[in-house]
């Protein structure tokens, strides 16, 4: 080796990236601190994916097939506030363009500036793993060290699994068992980063606006009240862990899903999602909080329960093939969905005639976020409630429009509140017409979320088809021309869903269980998983209050 090769050798071992997808943040970054770490040059690189952002004019609202505005607004956000959080220690974020998918671009870059070492959060979702194996054969060939810490997550799902005899832990309590305490967060401060080193031609992007990514006329859609980004997501946290009796006695079961103007939760999921959040470091700030307060609620409903959840989600989904699908996947039930594209785009489009259900679907188009037992509620009507329409499809929506859409939580939750998988007592079904009805009884939420609604008489806000026709035109809603009739009967629907429900359980041969023919843990519990609360459901159109 000549000494030019030599130095150029040395330069290349000295110069680290750090590849952000999620994780977008630098506390408790191993991959950050890792890349950092003995290196004279770190090279922080994004690169925008045209899988993800490339405009679709057919898609049902303003976005990408896969992205609607308000989660991608979000990302952009995050990965301002990123950029802004490495310039301060003297550092910035390396934005690139995809002309066609990541791999390309990203194997360019390490070729092109000579990169020694390649670290980046390893990811469980199936498009993930195949982007980064890609990625990793690359850099294996041209002798780059690379290096993949888990830090989305709790705890590494594969070694969960591993520790369960090679299957994925299918219930709530069983994963607890597996799992104990998770790891600490990386805490190591640093003041400054090592310089970017040269780019060579690469045109490095700034963070584009919302309205040049080619989404036609975006004007008239709201702006969700969330702000993404690691800045926002520490101090939403911040303030949420304030009151240390709200966060010791939290129970996820409880909680108003009408709750719009300060939402009944912490509302920190999209930070999670991104990784604006670092799950680790929420825990362990929890952990300071409960230590402080003389009693606490536990899993599966108190406040870490619900970081715990996640980690159960993401490692079934890690574990079970075509987790995302009902055909293949082997702890889904096998139901005869109907198809009807009419019902589901009324569904989808808020336009059932149902304003509980109507006001949540618009919610989600317009913030990209609703209350957990609202999704709840729309995700029941839609499949084993009233529509008996596929949860794929309801998953497609929410996946697309939601900005905290996590494949794993986000197909985990279809299948329990389907009665697919996880949770079996598919009678217990959430009524569109009193359960919202118990936390809003004036209608404040659908009167806000449905305009044409907000003279409706309180009681006729939730059924307004059975208002005499002198009350709707003085409130200046006529139903079945200003606002859509029920498309279904709810008692009737709910009905035949069961009788559905109940035949396709019976030829399924299961009897309500996946989980080695015994009953799934979590299908006796009520409200095991502190999100999916069975204790709010009911077996008839106008639901008993419970405490």
């Amino acid at each position: 080796m000549d000494a030019a090769t030599a130095v150029t050798a040395t330069a290349g071992a000295a110069a680290a990236m750090v590849w952000f997808r999620k994780g977008l943040r630098v506390h408790d970054n191993p991959a950050l601190d890792a890349a950092r770490r003995g290196a004279a040059r770190v090279y922080p690189v994004f690169v925008l994916d045209p899988r993800y952002l490339r405009p679709d004019p057919a898609a049902h609202s303003p976005g990408s097939a896969r992205a609607g505005v308000a989660r991608v607004r979000f990302l952009l956000e995050s990965l301002s506030d990123l950029d802004a959080g490495l310039r301060r220690l003297g550092s910035r974020l390396l934005l690139l363009r995809a002309r066609d998918d990541v791999p390309d671009a990203l194997c360019a870059a390490l070729r092109d500036w000579n990169i020694g070492k390649l670290c980046f959060e390893a990811d469980t979702e199936p498009y993930a793993l195949a982007r980064d194996k890609r990625v990793t054969d690359f850099a294996a060939a041209l002798g780059i060290e690379v290096f993949t810490p888990v830090s989305h997550t709790l705890f590494d799902p594969a070694e969960i699994i591993e520790k369960n005899g090679g299957r994925p832990p299918l219930t709530y309590q069983s994963f607890l068992a597996i799992a104990g305490e998770p790891p600490k967060p990386v805490m190591a401060e640093y003041s400054e980063l090592p310089l970017i080193g040269d780019t060579g031609e690469y045109e490095l992007l700034p963070v584009p606006k919302l309205e040049e990514l080619g989404y036609g006329d975006i004007s008239q859609e709201n702006i969700s009240p969330f702000r993404g980004g690691e800045t926002e997501a520490l101090k939403r946290m911040r303030e949420s862990l304030q009151d240390k009796e709200w966060v010791s006695m939290f129970e996820k079961p409880k909680g108003d899903p009408s709750a719009f103007l300060k939402p009944a939760t912490t509302v920190l999921s999209p930070y999670l999602k991104f990784g604006c959040l670092s799950s680790r470091y929420f825990y362990h700030c929890i952990q300071e909080v409960y230590r402080s307060t003389k009693k606490h609620t536990k899993p599966p409903v108190s406040l870490t329960g619900q970081l715990l959840w996640r980690d159960f989600f993401y490692t079934v989904s890690f574990g079970t093939l075509s987790f995302d699908h009902m055909k293949g996947n082997k702890i889904c039930k096998q139901i005869p969905w109907r198809q009807n594209e009419e019902l589901f785009v009324a569904w989808r489009d808020g336009r059932t005639g149902y304003p509980w259900i109507d006001a949540i679907m618009i919610q989600l188009r317009k913030w990209g976020w609703m209350h957990h037992l609202a999704r709840h509620s729309v995700a029941c009507f839609l499949t084993r409630g009233d529509l008996f329409i596929h949860w794929e499809k309801g998953r497609d929506v929410f996946e697309r429009l939601l900005i905290d859409s996590d494949w794993a939580i986000n197909n985990g939750n279809w299948l329990w509140l389907s009665c697919s998988s996880f949770f079996y007592q598919y009678h217990r079904i959430y009524s569109p017409i009193s359960f919202g009805k118990k936390y809003d009884p004036n209608g404040d939420y659908i009167r806000h979320f449905i305009p044409v609604l907000k003279d409706m008489p309180k009681e006729y806000i939730y059924e307004p088809w059975t208002a005499p026709l002198s009350v709707q035109e003085k409130a200046r809603c006529i139903v079945g021309r200003d606002y859509p009739k029920p498309v279904v009967d709810h008692e009737a629907a709910s009905k035949e869903c069961r009788k559905r429900m109940g035949e396709a359980y019976a030829s399924n041969r299961l009897g309500g269980n996946t989980v080695n023919g015994k009953t799934s843990e979590s299908s006796r519990r009520k409200s095991s998983d502190g999100g999916q609360d069975a204790s709010d459901l009911s077996k008839s159109k106008q639901p008993k209050r419970r405490s």
